[in-house]
């Protein structure tokens, strides 16, 4: 099976369907903590339901879409990356992330990401990769400063949650940013 080393004992492999059980679990340990930073289709809240999210991120990958990579750190899945969007004809993705609490601040989800904009700017040729994410997400925000992203604008209040709307923040880096900058 694929597996990419981050560091220590953390390392970065694809999150399929037959990894449902494990998924539930790692929601139950992270729900609460990105529930206002993902979509809500993403947070599920029973075996059925981690079954289902990976059965349709398995089924647009299929399509050349997004697909899913989880990060294990001691053997324990504890967030992962994702190919949010896809759009091969044009060259653009967006790549988003997402740690239940315990793994933040571990230096996992930055590798993880350039590994998915390596694929993305150099393997498959894309031209741009975006991050967006809720103007309050520091973290997020500090992810993709630190990728080497531009924030290229903000879209008003284009991210309901509980009855509120929050300003979205778009970064992107192009494929020749990406590559003057890891040389």
């Amino acid at each position: 099976m694929f597996s990419l080393a981050l560091r220590d004992d953390a390392h970065l492999a694809p999150l399929e369907t037959w990894h449902a059980e494990e998924f539930a679990a790692h929601l139950d340990r992270a729900r609460e903590h990105i529930r206002p930073w993902v979509g809500p289709s993403f947070v599920t809240t029973d075996l059925a339901g981690a079954r289902a999210t990976l059965a349709r991120y398995a089924e647009r990958q299929a399509r050349d879409g997004t697909c899913l990579f989880g990060i294990r750190r001691g053997g324990t899945l504890v967030g992962g990356v994702m190919f949010a969007a896809v759009e091969a004809a044009t060259g653009n993705c967006e790549i988003g992330c997402w740690l239940e609490p315990a793994a933040e601040g571990h230096g996992l989800v930055t590798p993880a990401c350039a590994a998915l904009l390596d694929h993305a700017l150099v393997e498959r040729g894309f031209h741009r990769a975006e991050w967006h994410c809720r103007s309050d997400n520091e973290r997020s925000a500090a992810v993709a400063k630190r990728l080497g992203m531009t924030l290229e604008g903000l879209r008003r209040e284009a991210w309901p949650y509980e009855g509120k709307r929050y300003d979205k923040q778009v970064w992107a880096v192009l494929a020749p940013e990406w590559t003057a900058a890891k040389s």
